[in-house]
This record gives C-alpha cells, structure tokens and sequence, in this order.
C-alpha cells in the first residue's frame, strides 16, 4: 500500500483528500470481535466525466482482519442516494455535481488496536488526474469482559414452551371434526349398500300376493264414506294395475281404462263377463276420481270382492297351465 502511494505521488499531484470513515454496522458504543464495519471515504463534487480508481486492499486481509466483499459505490445527491433501479431519475440527477462514498465491510477476529491503511483514490476531471489521500484509522477491537471471581457455569436451558393458544388448536379440531364426518359418512354409505344387498338377496314376493295385500287394506267400510271414496278406488285399481303389469305383461300403470281394457280384451283367462265387471269398476273409479261421482253402497261393497276375485281367478289359470305343463312333460 505504501509502494503505490509513493507511485502515484511521483506520477500525479497529491491532494489530502481527509479522514477514511469508519461506521459500525451494528450499532453499539464499542467495536466487539466478529462485528462488521464499514471502512469507507466520501469523494465530493464530481459530475458526470469523472473518473475514480480504488486501490486493491486485499493485503489488509488476514486472519485476524477480514474484509467482506470488495468496494461498494453509493451516490450521494444532497444528502440521499440515488438508487439503479430508479436508472432515468439518475441520470437527470447527476447532470448536476454529486458526492461518491465508496467503501469496503471489514471484519476483525481477535482483540486488540488494528492500525487500518491509508486510502489513496485516484481522480480524473476532465484532463486533470490527481491522487486523494484519506488518512487511515485507528481501531480498537473488544471481548466481553469475564468476571473469572464470580463466573459460574450454568447447564444448557431448554427450549423455552409457550402455552397453546385456542387460533394453534382450531385447525387441528376442525380437522379431527372432518375426518369423523368422513368416517361416518362411510359407514352410512357402506351400511345402506349393505341394506341393499341384503334386500335384493331376499325372495321377491309373486305379483299375486303383493296385490292381495294391497286389497286387504280396504276391507273396511270407512272408505265408503263419499269424502274417502276416491282414495278406496285409487287404492283398488292401482293394486290391480300393477298386478296386470306383471300377469298379463301390459303397462297397465301409464294406461287409461280404454287403453287398459283394449290390451285386455279376447285374453282367455279373462271371461267375457270378468271382462264387463272389471271395465265397470275401472269406469266408475274414473268418475269417481276425476267427475266427483259419489258410488252407492252396494257399488262399493261389491268392489273389493271383485277385484279380489278377478287375482285369485287369473292366478289360478296360471297355475293350471304350469301343472298341465309339467304333467304333459312327465308323459
């Protein structure tokens, strides 16, 4: 460092330039080992055709003083620096004469007084080149004083447990709170696919005994009151509907009576006279519901015998056929 100082004094003019600045990074009243500190000088009144040349300080580095990094440039515009980012609002700034800090982050490891280096700076303005010299500093480096009478060794503290507070526990109970909504949703689901199973696994009932018992449930003579009388005929041909869904393989449900009784008819397990009877009753059920007829007792009371006998006939036939058949096959 001495060797170029003497270099660039014989070659160029040599200017005092002042003190070297040097500012603790971590703000205390003493410079502690380990802590880093910016060495750096101020430069003032260049513009924009000036020129700078930093000296190399790698040799200050050693193992009891490092320096971090190498020169930093700030721009100074009254006071405050001009970043970058903001490249335009720069470059119209500095069209007027502006201050340059430049510094290095020096670090030292051991205790004791380091004797930091002058900083020579070379400047150019316009044709002119000089040397500024800024006078290196003093710096006193400090441990943490130990008491050695009443030092005492104490054992490693644990990690310090704060108390859970309800915001920590929420998620967690609200998510507890879903998984068991899940859980029982499963069960649920997996329970009512057993059901299920279970009901498709049983016998079906024939389509004979589901309308006999459908039948059953009307037996009593309240539902001859005119106020029930269209709940008694819906009840009767529906159970009978659905019967003849089954037996006779029509879609007695989505029929009208004249439809119904259409696909019905010349069917030779349905007498001539069954036939009449039961298109009557449908008729009568058709007013009954839809035209507010009121149907007399001996219409009602002779309803359900009918529909009653119109099943048990029509599965008898078709018991008959499956015993002729089976006697035919056993000849």
């Amino acid at each position: 460092m001495k060797l170029l100082t003497i270099i660039l004094a014989i070659v160029m003019d040599v200017v005092p330039g002042g003190d070297a600045v040097l500012q603790q990074l971590q703000k205390r009243d003493s410079i502690l080992i380990a802590d880093q500190l910016r060495y750096s000088v101020t430069l003032k009144d260049l513009d924009k055709d000036s020129g700078i040349a930093l000296p190399d300080l790698s040799q200050v580095s050693n193992d009891t003083l490092t320096i971090i990094g190498g020169w930093q440039l700030d721009t100074l515009v009254r006071g405050r620096k001009v970043h970058s980012r903001n490249a335009k609002a720069a470059a119209r700034i500095l069209q007027k004469p502006f201050d340059l800090s430049a510094g290095i982050v020096l670090a030292p490891f051991e205790e004791g007084t380091y004797e930091l280096p002058d900083i020579p700076v070379v400047r150019r303005s316009g044709d002119k080149i000089d040397t500024l010299i800024f006078k290196g500093l003093e710096m006193e480096v400090k441990t943490m004083p130990v008491d050695t009478a009443t030092f005492e060794i104490h054992d490693i503290k644990g990690q310090i447990e704060y108390p859970v507070t309800f915001k920590e526990v929420l998620p967690w109970v609200g998510a507890g709170l879903l998984i068991i909504a899940l859980i029982m949703l499963g069960v649920a689901l997996i329970d009512r696919a057993n059901k299920r199973k279970a009901e498709a696994g049983k016998p079906k009932d024939p389509a004979y005994i589901v309308a006999l018992r459908e039948l059953d449930k009307y037996r009593s003579d309240k539902y001859w009151a005119p106020e029930k009388q269209k709940a008694f005929y819906s009840g009767i041909t529906d159970a009978l509907k659905f019967y003849m869904d089954d037996r006779f393989g029509v879609d007695a449900p989505e029929m009208t009576t004249a439809e119904l009784f259409n696909a019905l008819k010349g069917d030779k397990d349905i007498t001539p006279e069954m036939y009449n009877d039961l298109k009557e009753l449908f008729e009568r059920a058709d007013f009954v519901k839809f035209a507010k007829h009121v149907a007399s007792d001996e219409e009602n009371a002779g309803a359900l015998p009918l529909a009653v006998r119109f099943v048990t006939t029509t599965y008898q036939a078709d018991i008959e056929k499956e015993t002729g058949g089976q006697e035919a096959a056993e000849d």
